[in-house]
């Protein structure tokens, strides 16, 4: 495309491309925005280096590689800030700039937005599921090595305490935490043996894995060696909600009342709300979360919605193939609330900003101008927006039953 354009005389042409979802993934009440700052990073450090134009010899013409060899975005993006929900239509970034520069940007912003945001989401229903239980990410042996780093750092944004990669913690400053596995159990000649060894070294404070072997006598175990200063036990196997119920009496009665309970095991949102009622402290979420929990992708498009006229201003183009319609014209977005301040519309604006009152919010900010980045901001923030966001939406939003948003997106 981007070397035809050039022939063409096209190239240069003001256009407006935008990343949006038609629908939200598996029947879910809402998304969640995940990514902003990765998206952000890439953009910034976008560039054709040496040995990318010399792979691209013979694939791209000479014109094309000189052009590509300059390349620097110094267009516009405004977008949904990181930890913001989502819904049907909602323009999550919206791209100005030549359709040069915008059209070679739709790949990267594709894949950590529909990654990212897929992981977010997830986590959110988790987190939400949880209450006000702790969610610790711990996928990262069932994904791509780099995607693991990324998931722990959207399951952050969404409400997770912590992550078990490392890796997270030295990119993004993701708090961490973990515990051991059945193999350092197994290393030793006893289960006895294996729990004196992680005590010396981590302390009377720290999770010992208890279903290696008998449950029963591993708690006993536990708590004779480290006292009722035991931090937690984990459990990894088994009817978890009634693990859990008999794990909490024995620790009750051995007088480690304030000893936590920890429970591992392909856990998703549905199985976090199943044991509500039992006496778990925390939950370690792996598999579930780092595949979206079934929807690995949020089904993320990035169209070109408005370009050049031949006056010179920007007119909307829209594509009408059957069943993939897109709505032409640059988007503005607001979330409209009724007097309690409970969200009850996605208002989208086509061409000019929608129109709203006191305490509506504007969705969409400015997050790169003139190529320069302009919306950074901590991790943190995300995570406060996350939660804010969320807890404006209507109730239905937390049910986990497949259904329609919880709130409509409507056109001005």
């Amino acid at each position: 495309m981007l070397q035809a354009a050039l022939k063409a005389g096209t190239a240069e042409r003001r256009a407006v491309f935008e990343l949006f979802p038609r629908r939200l993934a598996g029947g879910r009440r809402y998304g969640v925005v995940g990514g902003v700052g990765r998206a952000l990073d890439a953009i910034e450090a976008f560039r054709f280096d040496t040995e990318q134009l010399a792979v691209l010899e013979g694939v791209v013409d000479g014109p094309t590689l000189e052009w590509l060899a300059g390349y620097r975005f110094t267009g516009d993006v405004w977008g949904y800030a990181e930890g913001e929900t989502f819904f049907p239509q909602s323009p999550l970034v919206v791209v100005e700039a030549s359709f040069a520069e915008a059209v070679v940007l739709e790949t990267v912003l594709l894949s950590i937005y529909n990654h990212d945001s897929a992981i977010a989401t997830a986590a959110s229903r988790m987190t939400m599921a949880a209450g006000e239980r702790p969610c610790i990410e711990m996928g990262s042996r069932r994904t791509h090595e780099a995607a693991a780093v990324a998931a722990a750092r959207a399951a952050y944004v969404a409400g997770f305490t912590a992550t078990s990669n490392l890796a997270a913690l030295a990119r993004f400053g993701v708090p961490t935490t973990g515990t051991s596995a059945h193999s350092f159990t197994l290393l030793h000649d006893s289960e006895e043996q294996a729990f004196q060894a992680q005590i010396a070294s981590l302390g009377k404070g720290t999770t010992l894995l208890v279903d290696t072997y008998d449950i029963t006598e591993a708690v006993a175990k536990a708590v004779e060696l480290a006292g009722p200063e035991l931090g937690a036990v984990r459990i990894d196997s088994g009817d978890l909600g009634q693990l859990a119920h008999d794990v909490r009496r024995q620790l009750d009665e051995l007088g480690a009342t304030e000893t936590k309970i920890i429970v591992t095991s392909d856990l998703d949102e549905y199985a976090i709300a199943g044991l509500a009622a039992a006496p778990v402290d925390g939950y370690g979420v792996g598999t579930q979360l780092v595949t979206g929990s079934g929807h690995p992708t949020a089904g993320f498009v990035y169209k070109l919605v408005a370009r050049e006229g031949a006056s010179g201003d920007l007119e909307p183009v829209a594509k009408k193939s059957a069943a993939k319609t897109s709505i032409g014209g640059r988007k503005y977005a607001l979330r409209r609330r009724d007097r309690k301040d409970v969200a009850d519309a996605e208002v989208i604006g086509i061409g000019t900003p929608a129109a709203g009152d006191h305490n509506d919010r504007p969705l969409l900010t400015q997050l790169v101008k003139g190529g320069e980045i302009v919306g950074r901001e901590p991790l943190d923030a995300a995570r406060d927006r996350h939660r804010a966001s969320v807890e404006e939406l209507p109730v239905i939003a937390h049910s986990l039953l497949k259904g329609d948003p919880a709130i409509p997106t409507l056109f001005q």
